[in-house]
């Protein structure tokens, strides 16, 4: 995991609204969007579209999604509302104006699915995610399978080489070669982003390379959530709370 300072997050406050050139990249699960039992049943909203859209406006564009779902998934959720986006960690990445660079596919992915799937069959309420480029596996509806599931990934990633990346309640398995922080780094190296200050608003623990990138760039990480150590340098509370600070974000800009 990322190795930058990091502090309690009961030290932080909430991050400023007035602030000079700000770009925006945000995680969309925890952030954008209440967590959900199941990737599916996060749906569109009528207010995130609404403040997403009007926030790149103000912006001149430099708002994107960084997630770990699919670039699809980003697209359903956000209802097309985020034009530059990367997906799954950084393996899918999306310029503003829709041209599109994507990893090609490590050749276990499909073993480890098939793994993964012959594991849920024997824990219900455990789900197996295809992205293509990596392989999910949900827990959340069965917690008590999280031991196990965590020792089959452990051995999976060592057995094909293929990153092992936590998350809130899922273990995926990944074509090595980015993450949130890369993909930050990416964008920021081209326009509308570069020369601006980075801002990355996420809540789990693959948010915090986000973070630090964000931070080497000179501008910060803002945590949502849960107090926790992080190397974030501001918190919002949940996910109401986001929405209400992009609104008041970038009048002046």
């Amino acid at each position: 995991m990322p190795s930058a300072t990091q502090v309690k997050s009961s030290r932080l406050s909430s991050p400023p609204v007035n602030l000079r050139n700000p770009s925006v990249f945000l995680d969309l699960d925890g952030v954008l969007a209440p967590l959900a039992p199941t990737p599916d049943a996060v749906v569109p909203t009528a207010e995130r579209t609404r403040v997403l859209s009007e926030l790149r406006v103000r912006l001149n564009e430099r708002v994107a999604v960084i997630s770990g779902r699919t670039l699809n998934e980003i697209d359903r959720i956000t209802d097309g509302s985020a034009c530059a986006a990367s997906g799954i960690h950084g393996l899918e990445w999306r310029r503003p104006d829709g041209s599109l660079l994507r990893a090609t596919a490590d050749p276990a992915i499909p073993l480890v699915i098939q793994a993964l799937m012959d594991f849920a069959a024997d824990h219900p309420g455990v789900l197996v995610e295809d992205k293509g480029l990596s392989a999910g596996l949900h827990y959340r509806q069965a917690p008590e399978a999280g031991a196990a599931a965590l020792g089959l990934a452990r051995q999976l990633a060592a057995e094909t080489g293929l990153e092992l990346q936590p998350g809130s309640m899922v273990l995926e398995l990944k074509t090595p070669g980015s993450n949130k922080g890369l993909a930050l780094s990416r964008f920021m190296t081209e326009a509308p982003f570069h020369d601006t200050l980075p801002i990355m608003v996420g809540d789990d623990l693959t948010d915090e390379y986000g973070f630090e990138a964000a931070q080497r760039l000179g501008g910060f990480g803002v945590l949502v959530g849960p107090e926790r150590t992080t190397a974030a340098q501001y918190r919002l509370d949940d996910v109401p709370a986001v929405l209400s600070w992009l609104e008041q974000l970038g009048h002046g800009a």
